[in-house]
């Protein structure tokens, strides 16, 4: 009952014992992996592309529209610490 190199599963968390809040900001602060799987949607949809450059201006206004809704996108924060807070107690207030 244990996992290869990992040690017993009991140590593993599953992402879905977190609560809707804290799954909602973890997964929205992993940037790199978001910001592939939407560079990745638009190419895949796109097909095949007639010169480089035309893949490049289009990853280009991709872009463009990824940043302007990562402002938007660190909302919650507060509900999440609390969370946090309640779940990890010392724990989470003596990192802070």
């Amino acid at each position: 009952s244990s996992l290869p190199g990992n040690g017993p599963r009991e140590n593993v968390t599953p992402f879905f014992v977190f609560p809707p809040d804290i799954r909602r900001v973890i997964y929205t602060t992993n940037a790199i992996e978001s910001l592939n799987m939407q560079l990745r949607k638009i190419i895949k949809t796109r097909g095949h592309f007639p010169t480089d450059e035309a893949a490049i201006k289009l990853l280009w206004l991709a872009l463009r529209n990824v940043l302007a809704k990562s402002v938007r996108a660190t909302f919650d924060w507060k509900v999440a610490m609390n969370q946090f807070a309640i779940l990890f107690g010392e724990r989470f207030t003596a990192a802070r």
